[in-house]
């Protein structure tokens, strides 16, 4: 068996430390259908989970699957959805891949990535969460804190979403992906802020690269 890379080393020491920190970490949106859970991760987009989860509660009781969205008028969606920001291109999207989930998929959501993103306004961050959260699939979801945080620890070099997402799939363990990211999302907002992280108190600052050069 090949000796495995200093990468390889701490990807799997952060997979560990993040596990002891967030050991029941899951996706922050509320939904209650796989249909949902894509609608919600649509609207996050430049909007805060939180704000999310106020909105969709009266959304989803008044269009709960993609037969109500297909069959909504476009008016009705932006005003269920205004306060998330961009409500206009959201509106279109969400209306528009339900036209597709319903014309080619029976309603239900497709199983692959490369069947997600191909849906209107579905790029590979959420396709990716869907592979994860609906279908048990190794998946890495590349959102702002993933990429942040994984640059920070040397196990990525890119800001772009998709190289960094291809760059940790090479290294983590693939039933651990989907969870890392999820953890890290909480680790990000708790101890590795973009501004102000708090380096001394971190469980992972024996192996971070930034930590480590800072200490230089």
């Amino acid at each position: 068996m090949p000796r495995k890379t200093k990468k390889e080393t701490n990807a799997l020491l952060a997979v560990e430390a993040l596990k002891q920190l967030y050991p029941n970490a899951k996706c922050s949106l509320n939904a209650k259908t796989p249909f949902q859970l894509l609608v919600a991760t649509r609207l996050s987009a430049q909007c805060t989970d939180a704000r999310v989860n106020l909105v969709t509660p009266a959304l989803f009781e008044r269009l709960p699957d993609a037969e109500s969205f297909q069959n909504a008028q476009i008016e009705e969606i932006e005003a269920l959805i205004k306060s998330c920001g961009l409500y206009k291109t959201k509106a279109r999207d969400l209306k528009r891949l339900s036209e597709v989930l319903v014309e080619q998929y029976s309603g239900e959501l497709p199983k692959t990535l490369e069947e997600l993103v191909k849906l209107p306004g579905v790029g590979r961050k959420t396709a990716n969460l869907i592979c994860g959260d609906v279908y048990g699939l190794p998946a890495v979801v590349a959102d702002t804190h993933c990429i942040r945080i994984s640059n920070r620890l040397g196990l990525a070099n890119s800001r772009d979403p998709k190289k960094v997402e291809m760059q940790l799939k090479a290294l983590l363990p693939p039933k651990e992906s989907n969870a890392f990211c999820h953890r890290l999302v909480l680790f990000g907002r708790e101890i590795c802020a973009a501004r102000a992280p708090k380096c001394e108190g971190c469980p992972m600052n024996t192996f971070c690269k930034e930590y480590k050069s800072a200490k230089k």
